[in-house]
């Protein structure tokens, strides 16, 4: 972000502080009006020419570029993957519970794996509950791979959409 007497351009295309186009005018008379209102001229933009620049109280430029930054931390972070764990013989209200919490998990951005403890022969149910699941929560997330059964537990893995 470059600023006030920072800007080397001949022409600026002016933007006003309540965001009323101001149109293109030389540099200098930007700046000019920049200090006369004490505020900050700020170059929003390099790639086009004359480059676009707008009016900005000074205070504000800087919280406009710590939320930019603080944005950008928030998208670099990898996703939290929260587990619940359900049995195979879930009674229909317990099922509601899980069922609230991991679309409470999924709209807070986080992921959700899903895990069905399993002995014996309850592979088929376990499988044919974590459907059921996957199918309910289709508004708030998608599955990420499909669902894998192995020895103690059938597990699938849910990310935000």
């Amino acid at each position: 972000m470059i600023k006030n007497e920072k800007i080397k351009a001949s022409e600026v295309h002016l933007t006003g502080l309540h965001g009323e186009d101001l149109g293109t005018m030389p540099t200098k008379e930007a700046l000019a009006l920049a200090k006369q209102l004490k505020v900050d001229l700020i170059c929003t933009s390099l790639m086009s020419s004359p480059p676009p620049c707008k009016l900005i109280g000074s205070g504000q430029a800087k919280q406009e570029a710590l939320q930019e930054k603080q944005q950008a931390r928030k998208k670099d972070q990898p996703l939290k993957v929260k587990e619940l764990r359900l049995t195979p013989h879930i009674e229909d209200h317990d099922l509601d519970t899980k069922r609230q919490q991991a679309e409470r998990i999924l709209k807070a951005g986080d992921a959700v794996l899903l895990v069905v403890k399993i002995s014996g022969k309850e592979g088929a149910k376990a499988k044919e509950l974590l459907e059921n699941l996957v199918k309910d929560l289709s508004a708030s997330g998608r599955k990420q791979t499909g669902i894998q059964l192995s020895g103690k537990q059938a597990a699938v893995q849910l990310d935000p959409l």
